[in-house]
């Protein structure tokens, strides 16, 4: 029997809610169709705005305030592995040894100091403010539950004043259940009232006090930080000062932007060494024309013997008289015309124009000379990569200058 009442009781009250729930929704439903007036309250509603706001507002800050620790967290780890190769690397008996790894040891303390901080002073605040929201949020809800339930009572009570026919009884009984709708409406309103615009208000000392905690803590955080980073460069700087005489000089790259050939010389390699003038600078590159038995015959335009090396001289038998001759011509057969002699690129050259070669350290290169002589400016040299002419490469496609400077010559 208990069990029975107690369900009877359960139903009854699930009876009462699945009716309040369609009287709000008709009276909702006539206030928008304008057959039945509503209540307003402009100043609740602007307290309501700016609860709102409020809530999105803080809803944010948490966001990145949350973001700001994962962040600072994430410097803590990079910190950690910066200061522990540094460690590995500083070897035993180096000077500063201990007091390289008191440093990382008080790095990581700090670090974890300052998230700790964060968190409490910070983050917890942020929780503790944003907890009230959802209960007051709740209860705007169901203040405005309440307003259409005083709405509804008020339109059936006039209603039932107003008609043909009165019914005392039902006049009474809707009277009361007006004013009891009246007054539940009325206590949730007041206290709402009341605690919005304290809240609104509580928003500028909750931001003074939660931004001057961050910044006062990130003062602290690098004050401490940036003393342990002068003794590290202290620690450091003995190092260095006990091992200057074996520092490892590191010698400068050759520029990247060469000057223009026109009238100017190339920059010097990277070893110094004076800027120097092709051999074949100061030698007539035609031969003269009593030199040839074969009218007619292809002879390409090359330093004449008698100014030339022993070296460069060998590279013409194979040309001159029109013939080959023996032994030379088999090791000039695959040179490009007119070649004269073999380089090496002894430092690394980045071209700078259409017609230059870029050069890798080690790369040997084939010199012709110029087709016109008078292009030749000091200290550059015509050739092609012993690679390329090597692949068989259209001559035109693949020869250029290049500084001599950055070269040696192979005997």
């Amino acid at each position: 029997m208990a069990e029975l009442g107690s369900k009877g009781v359960t139903a009854g009250k699930i009876a009462i809610n699945v009716q309040k729930k369609l009287t709000r929704a008709q009276e909702k439903v006539l206030q928008k169709l304008g057959k039945a007036d509503e209540t307003k309250d402009e100043q609740f509603e602007q307290c309501v705005q700016n609860f709102n706001k409020q809530l999105s507002e803080g809803t944010r800050l948490q966001k990145d305030l949350r973001t700001y620790l994962a962040s600072v967290k994430a410097m803590h780890e990079a910190s950690k592995k910066l200061t522990e190769c540094l460690q590995e690397v500083y070897e035993p008996d180096w000077p500063g040894r201990d007091d390289t790894n008191k440093i990382a040891e008080n790095n990581d303390l700090l670090w974890t100091d300052f998230h700790q901080k964060l968190v409490d002073q910070a983050l917890l605040t942020m929780d503790t403010y944003l907890g009230q929201f959802p209960d007051i949020k709740s209860r705007i809800a169901k203040r405005g539950r309440k307003l259409v339930d005083y709405d509804s009572a008020r339109h059936h009570f006039e209603a039932l004043q107003t008609a043909k026919k009165k019914d005392e009884t039902k006049i009474a009984k809707a009277e009361e259940e007006l004013v009891k709708a009246q007054k539940v409406f009325e206590e949730m309103n007041v206290d709402l009232q009341e605690e919005l615009p304290s809240l609104w208000n509580s928003r500028v000392g909750f931001y003074v006090n939660t931004f001057q905690s961050i910044a006062g803590l990130e003062e602290n955080f690098h004050k401490e930080m940036s003393k342990l980073n002068q003794n590290l460069h202290d620690v450091l700087l003995g190092l260095d000062k006990q091992y200057s005489g074996n520092a490892f000089p590191v010698k400068a790259q050759p520029s990247d932007s060469t000057p223009a050939k026109a009238n100017k010389s190339p920059s010097p390699p990277p070893d110094g060494s004076p800027i120097t003038s092709p051999e074949t600078k100061t030698v007539n590159h035609d031969l003269e024309p009593s030199t040839l038995e074969a009218p007619g015959a292809s002879i390409p335009k090359s330093p004449s013997q008698s100014s030339l090396p022993a070296v460069v001289v060998e590279t013409f038998p194979a040309t001159v008289n029109g013939t080959v001759e023996g032994g030379a011509s088999s090791e000039r057969a695959d040179m490009p015309p007119g070649f004269l002699f073999k380089v090496q690129a002894m430092h690394d050259y980045t071209a700078t124009d259409s017609d230059e070669l870029q050069l890798k350290a080690g790369d040997v290169v084939l010199v012709i000379p110029f087709e016109n002589p008078e292009e030749q400016d000091e200290g550059w040299l015509m050739g092609v990569k012993e690679s390329d002419w090597i692949q068989r490469k259209e001559l035109d496609q693949c020869r250029g200058v290049f500084p001599e400077n950055f070269t040696e010559r192979v005997q």
